[in-house]
């Protein structure tokens, strides 16, 4: 690569990292584990930079990249444990002043109650990917994701919204 071509890369590169780690840090659920897929993500990106095709979708190749490594870490390590609410409940936290913190607080519990695929894909398309992108990113058709991002988001508002109420016998509904 030329160093013109370097520097373009580098700045396509930095301008992905928040989106980068608002991905992993969906995918393991910690911000530093996150941190640290994001940046071996940046790392493996650069060493790659001789092989990725420039004029094609970027977002799509490090998200790849991203994806492949949390798999193989994960795989590998079991260092990631799904979302533990018990245990969670007793981490000292500050509690949220405004609504929209404790809306997000719920999001972030109502996904990580989702399948792995349901999330990973409504992650992808929070992160500003377009359908068919996700289906480049997750290796799957491109159906496949439609449905899985229907049943995610299904999933989602059932937890955001709760429990039914329960009917009440002395008023009957009409």
């Amino acid at each position: 690569m030329t160093a013109d071509a370097d520097t373009r890369f580098r700045a396509e590169l930095i301008s992905m990292i928040p989106k980068l780690r608002a991905f992993a840090r969906g995918l393991c659920g910690s911000r530093d584990l996150a941190d640290d897929l994001a940046q071996e993500t940046l790392a493996k990106a650069w060493a790659a930079r001789g092989s990725y095709t420039p004029d094609t979708n970027f977002r799509a190749w490090l998200f790849r990249i991203l994806r492949n490594h949390f798999y193989t870490v994960a795989g590998v390590a079991r260092r990631f444990v799904p979302y533990d609410p018990d245990v969670s409940a007793h981490v000292q936290t500050t509690s949220a002043t405004q609504d929209v913190g404790i809306m997000l607080a719920d999001m972030q519990r109502g996904l990580a109650t989702l399948p792995a695929e349901q999330r990973e894909a409504l992650l992808l398309l929070g992160s500003g990917l377009q359908w068919d992108e996700i289906a480049a990113v997750m290796g799957c058709p491109l159906g496949t994701v439609k449905s899985r991002i229907t049943r995610g988001r299904a999933s989602l508002k059932r937890y955001m919204d709760g429990p039914p109420e329960p009917a009440d016998s002395e008023h009957p509904a009409p």
